[in-house]
């Protein structure tokens, strides 16, 4: 096997198991015999993956296959290679079962998943204090992280910036019930030790949030070294550029794998039902004692969920956000359904029978 130095920085050698491999991944590979070998996707570099193996990572494009199915491995994938040394190339000619398929809706109107990383077990939602810390936007990245079947924890950055650190958890804590909420200051160093306990060896991390939160600043202070570029951003509106341009996996010394993102301007809810269920279980338990069970809780009588808010149990705009991804949920799965038939054929399903669907999927 011809190794060569990663294109997207560089990495420690490491072991299969260091980086995440099981008996699952044993038995799925079991299969191939010959010039193959397994790996973990790290990054993606337009039309070349760079892919870790037992003791280094090489360079390597897709089978013509794969590439005809739509089939593109993405950061955090088990991949099969074939080895070529007489070409002085690799080719990924599978990708094992995933575990997890953390993903996201596509912007504009292709009606497709678009995967953001793979292999996950936990998703740090990042935020940051000031004009970023928006509920809305929370409920929108628990609804897909949820839907990928990784375990989200939200994580609030620059809280050494905020008048009163100490509410800032209490801020998001009515959008987020048993969600772990971290208040941090990846710069100082403050409150990152209590992110431990999501960091143990082998386990894989993925780091999703809005431009400027200081995801980049968060990896570079686990790895304890610059390994990513940060910038400042904006005094205007908080915003902040791109500095991180393709997503990569990194090994950090405890022997945890966390994978970085891009900022993501547009997040989509994509088209899985269970993270509707996961974000919003207080108003679908509500929603059990409507009289109706197809109510889309705007006018109907005996609605249990607009009596929770006329009683202030319940704040109007977690029911109007609710609502709204449930909308989106219904039109993401209707273009799914038509194969992208004109828009003007758009068949919304409604959104009484959604919502029984996406009940069914409570506890699962």
């Amino acid at each position: 096997m011809s190794q060569s130095t990663s294109r997207c920085g560089h990495q420690q050698p490491c072991t299969l198991e260091d980086l995440g491999w099981t008996e699952e991944h044993d038995a799925a590979f079991s299969k191939y015999t010959g010039p193959y070998l397994p790996g973990r996707v790290a990054c993606r570099q337009k039309t070349v993956w760079d892919v870790l193996i037992s003791g280094g990572s090489v360079t390597a494009g897709i089978s013509g296959t794969l590439r005809k199915l739509g089939r593109f491995p993405a950061v955090g994938d088990f991949v099969v290679l074939l080895d070529q040394p007489e070409a002085g190339a690799s080719t990924i000619v599978d990708i094992l079962p995933q575990k997890t398929r953390f993903a996201r809706g596509t912007p504009g109107h292709e009606g497709a998943d678009q995967v953001i990383a793979a292999n996950i077990d936990t998703v740090f939602i990042v935020t940051a204090a000031g004009r970023d810390l928006n509920a809305r936007r929370i409920e929108r990245f628990l609804a897909i992280t949820h839907a990928s079947g990784a375990r989200p924890v939200i994580v609030i950055n620059k809280s050494d910036l905020a008048d009163d650190p100490a509410t800032l958890a209490d801020e998001i804590a009515s959008v987020s019930p048993g969600i772990p909420v971290i208040p941090i200051s990846a710069v100082s160093g403050e409150g990152v030790d209590r992110l431990d306990p999501y960091l143990s060896a082998g386990t894989t991390i993925a780091l999703i949030g809005s431009s400027g939160v200081g995801k980049s600043t968060l990896i570079n202070r686990l790895m304890g070294s610059p390994v990513q570029d940060t910038s400042h951003t904006r005094d205007y509106d908080d915003k902040g550029r791109h500095t991180t341009t393709v997503r990569q996996l990194f090994v950090l010394a405890g022997g945890a794998l966390m994978i970085d993102n891009p900022g993501l301007r547009e997040v989509g809810i994509g088209t899985a039902s269970a993270g509707i269920a996961g974000t919003f279980p207080d108003i679908l338990e509500l929603a059990e004692n409507c009289r109706f069970s197809d109510c889309r809780h705007e006018e109907e009588p005996g609605c249990a969920v607009r009596a929770a808010v006329a009683a202030g149990t319940l704040s109007a705009a977690r029911l109007e956000s609710f609502q709204r991804l449930v909308q989106e949920l219904a039109f993401e799965q209707d273009k799914a359904e038509i194969g992208l038939v004109r828009l003007e054929k758009k068949r919304w399903k409604p959104i009484g029978k959604l919502q029984r669907d996406i009940g069914k999927t409570k506890g699962r």
